[in-house]
């Protein structure tokens, strides 16, 4: 059960970064169509990361023994009941197991990964790229899951599905838009699908079976979109990222220094 709690951990805070992240553009979107389509994609992954929040409270609010196991493993000292709120507000970054790929900011890829404190203009090309790897991924994924015997989480992973079948159709049509469109949009696609694709070796590293055997068929989804953008896949070579483990960059520190902020300060606040 601990093993789970730890699975179910790592499929909301990918959910909840990755919202974040996209949230960033709201307001700020190349054309306002896009600004919306973001913003949308944005509170889908919040959405999941509440279901699977709610849920693990449910299990270690039921289940003591389960309880001091996740203190353990988050680092938090919890009096109490479990919520949402408490995982997603008052963790620190180490007590987080999302790939470092999903806390990456939206940099160009020509800059590679700055400083957190470093401001830079958003890459529209790097988050495609980002949205389009990992949406590929979880196609595969939350239907895995949807057959679990967990109830409750094969049916969040079923309605996760159908909202990650746009996630995947929006990223995928601006990939190949991108990629066989202009000679900048192409060599700026290429750039993001360079700097971001090492990252995906997490993936895949020290992955469950179920998960690990996805791997052929993420593939043959990844090529045949780069094959229509007419984009080069680079080797996924270089540094493993551990963010699985609780081993983050520096971005994320700073994501979650913006996003739980207000909890901090007014903890245990209603409106």
């Amino acid at each position: 059960m601990a093993a789970a709690i730890d699975d179910l951990l790592h499929l909301a805070d990918n959910a909840l970064v990755l919202g974040q992240r996209n949230a960033e553009w709201c307001g700020h979107g190349p054309v306002l169509e896009e600004d919306i389509a973001l913003a949308n994609v944005s509170l889908d992954l919040i959405g999941q990361a509440r279901l699977l929040y709610q849920h693990i409270a449910t299990l270690l609010n039921e289940t003591p023994a389960l309880a001091s196991s996740c203190k353990a493993l988050t680092g938090m000292q919890v009096n109490g009941s479990w919520t949402e709120d408490l995982l997603a507000y008052f963790r620190n970054a180490d007590g987080f197991r999302n790939y470092t790929l999903l806390e990456l900011p939206h940099f160009p890829s020509a800059t590679g990964v700055l400083a957190g404190t470093t401001s830079a203009e958003r890459d529209f090309a790097t988050t495609i790229v980002r949205n389009f790897l990992y949406s590929a991924l979880m196609l595969l994924v939350w239907d895995t899951l949807s057959h679990a015997e967990d109830a409750e989480l094969a049916a969040i992973a079923a309605k996760s599905a159908k909202e990650n079948l746009y996630h995947l159709r929006h990223s995928r049509d601006w990939l190949v838009r991108m990629g066989d469109g202009t000679a900048e949009s192409h060599q700026r696609a290429q750039a993001a699908l360079n700097h971001l694709m090492p990252y995906t070796q997490e993936f895949w590293a020290g992955a469950p079976a179920h998960i690990a055997e996805l791997q052929t068929r993420w593939n043959e989804l990844v090529d045949d979109a780069l094959l229509e953008a007419t984009l080069q896949r680079p080797q996924a070579k270089g540094h493993v990222a551990g963010g699985k483990q609780g081993l983050h960059s520096e971005h994320l520190s700073y994501l979650l220094g913006e996003m739980q902020s207000l909890a901090r300060q007014h903890p245990g606040a209603t409106w």
